[in-house]
């Protein structure tokens, strides 16, 4: 939205309070005809468990963020390759991953793959499988990113005698950021919710630890209302800075 048709400060919270209100009305009503007896005391005793599940998650997450964006940014190079090999492989790569389960996927990397090379530290079989699953989707992310850049812009740079080098760096990359940002942002908070799945090879991450305490205390209502703010309080701050990022890197065209 332009800046001419943003609405005023004011207006933006009256109408913000307005969706905090009926958000608080619909599951304040919820929980009065629930007629639940709520038990929050209790799990304050967990608070360490809850912090702990807390960082390794976010521990988990940081490290296949990275390991899926060089994987995705070799795979996307890969598909666009002239060696054939390269092309079948990385074509291989993200259809297998793309069209297979986390689940499946996790279960098969850990017990066989990772049986099998004496893989067996939990945390960095985690980060793998993790990493190699969005690495895919991140890898058809930056492939559409790079066809929608215009050809004619690349043989401009070939006619003036850019380097491949320079061509990457002042021409692909800077339009290819602003492109693939949103969908990125979007594919990384995914991740973030899907290092839950973690939980079925015994990594003690944040949902793991949450289903623990609801074993001992059987106060499910509130410990899944923790970890969903838990887990929000991880994938907000990403949006937020993504959309710092676009306003940033938006330019007329």
């Amino acid at each position: 939205m332009s800046p001419e048709h943003q609405p005023s400060r004011p207006v933006q919270v009256i109408h913000a309070a307005i969706v905090v209100v009926l958000l608080g009305l619909f599951f304040g009503f919820a929980a009065w005809r629930l007629d639940h007896n709520w038990q929050w005391e209790r799990l304050w005793t967990y608070r360490n468990k809850f912090a702990f599940g807390f960082l390794v998650t976010i521990l988990l997450s940081a490290a296949s963020l990275i390991g899926s964006l060089l994987l995705g940014v070799l795979a996307a190079f890969g598909r666009r390759s002239r060696i054939l090999f390269v092309r079948y492989l990385s074509r291989v790569y993200i259809e297998a991953i793309r069209g297979t389960p986390l689940l499946v996927q996790t279960i098969f990397f850990f017990y066989f793959i990772g049986t099998a090379y004496r893989l067996e530290n939990r945390y960095w079989m985690g980060i793998l499988i993790l990493s190699f699953f969005a690495g895919a989707y991140v890898a058809e992310i930056i492939r559409a990113g790079l066809a929608s850049i215009p050809t004619a812009q690349l043989e401009t740079a070939r006619s003036l005698c850019f380097t491949p080098a320079q061509t990457l760096r002042y021409i692909v990359i800077p339009q290819l950021a602003r492109i693939v940002l949103p969908p990125l942002t979007g594919q990384f908070a995914s991740l973030v919710k899907d290092s839950s799945i973690l939980s079925f090879i015994a990594v003690n991450e944040l949902t793991k630890n949450v289903l623990e305490v609801d074993a001992l205390t059987f106060t499910t209502f509130e410990n899944l209302a923790i970890l969903a703010v838990l887990y929000l309080l991880i994938t907000l701050p990403i949006s937020l800075l993504t959309r710092n990022l676009e306003r940033k890197m938006t330019y007329a065209t």
